[in-house]
């Protein structure tokens, strides 16, 4: 959405909070320049009873001392027949004089609503789907940038997982350290510091510390994850380890790009792993997958499933006091 000539109406679509929210305070200070913002602005929860007709009222009305008129729409994306009709009718032929916001959470494509919208024009639909899990670091990297601060992308990474994948959560945190932080970069430490872990740890981010050597890291998170987990993370472990020897395999034969392909995975699932590979040899990582026996038996056993765990996560995760032959 950008300065040039407005649309009559713009479909917000999606879970992306923050985006959202820029969407709607980019046209809201448009209209605040006129100094008449308080004449030529309507905002309505739709998620309350409506009236049809006042709705269409209000986005009909002309303008008073500006160069349009701004109306909001919260909540669409369960409108009662009648208000979505009424809405559809309208956007047929809009007021040249109106910019209206629907706002929805989800809305499908094939819904009366959405194909109106997107009839107005090619920018008339904002996409704010969620990022995936993997992305959100870079995302908060230019969030950060709203409040005058840069942000590492290891500080980037730990707010992620402290947080949550909520937009608007982030952009709190966000907001709080660059009020805390003096540094122009937020690093690691500042997020360690100074964000409580609200969201649950997940089990890729111990298999992620655990394939990445740092033995540290991964105790933390295990201590973090819920108790008697191990049976699972025994068995996501083992498959890491596994595809770890065929991405190092592959490495060796220069045939790394078809890591994806071969184990059946999406790109970016494996898009760490030929550098994490290269932190092992092909020995250790063979090791690791033959001491996995004893480790399945304790877990099975009486023996402490716990320590017999801990100490062959530790065993894969240290790095050798030399490099590891046949490592690169």
């Amino acid at each position: 959405m950008s300065d040039a000539a407005l649309l009559p109406g713009y479909l917000i679509v999606g879970p992306d909070e923050v985006k959202r929210d820029i969407a709607v305070e980019r046209l809201k200070k448009r209209l605040a320049a006129s100094g008449m913002a308080d004449f030529n602005f309507d905002e309505r929860d739709m998620t309350r009873e409506q009236v049809p007709d006042e709705v269409l009222a209000s986005l009909n009305t002309l303008p008073m001392g500006a160069d349009f008129r701004l109306v909001v729409l919260e909540n669409c994306d369960r409108l009662p027949k009648a208000m979505s009709e009424a809405l559809v009718s309208y956007f047929g032929k809009p007021s040249a004089d109106t910019v209206c916001l629907v706002i929805a959470g989800s809305l499908a494509k094939n819904t009366r609503l959405y194909k109106a919208m997107a009839k107005l024009g090619p920018k008339a639909v904002i996409d704010c789907a969620s990022k995936k899990r993997w992305e959100l670091p870079k995302q908060v990297q230019g969030m950060a940038r709203r409040y005058g601060r840069t942000i590492s992308t290891a500080a980037a990474e730990e707010l992620v997982a402290r947080v949550g994948e909520s937009t608007r959560m982030l952009d709190n945190e966000l907001k709080k350290l660059a009020a805390m932080v003096e540094a122009p970069q937020i690093e690691r430490e500042d997020v360690e510091q100074y964000v409580v872990r609200t969201a649950e740890v997940k089990p890729w981010d111990f298999l992620d510390a655990v394939s990445s050597r740092n033995v540290a890291r991964a105790l933390e998170l295990y201590r973090l994850l819920p108790a008697r987990s191990e049976v699972r993370l025994f068995s996501l472990m083992v498959s890491r380890v596994r595809e770890l020897i065929v991405a190092k395999a592959l490495d060796a034969r220069g045939q790394s790009r078809e890591l994806a392909s071969t184990l059946g995975v999406q790109a970016w699932q494996v898009k760490h792993h030929v550098g994490w590979a290269r932190r092992f040899s092909m020995d250790e990582l063979v090791d690791a997958l033959r001491s996995a026996e004893d480790v399945e038996l304790a877990l099975k056993g009486s023996r402490d499933s716990v320590v017999a765990f801990t100490q062959w996560i530790i065993r894969i995760a240290s790095a050798p006091a030399h490099p590891a032959r046949g490592a690169r």
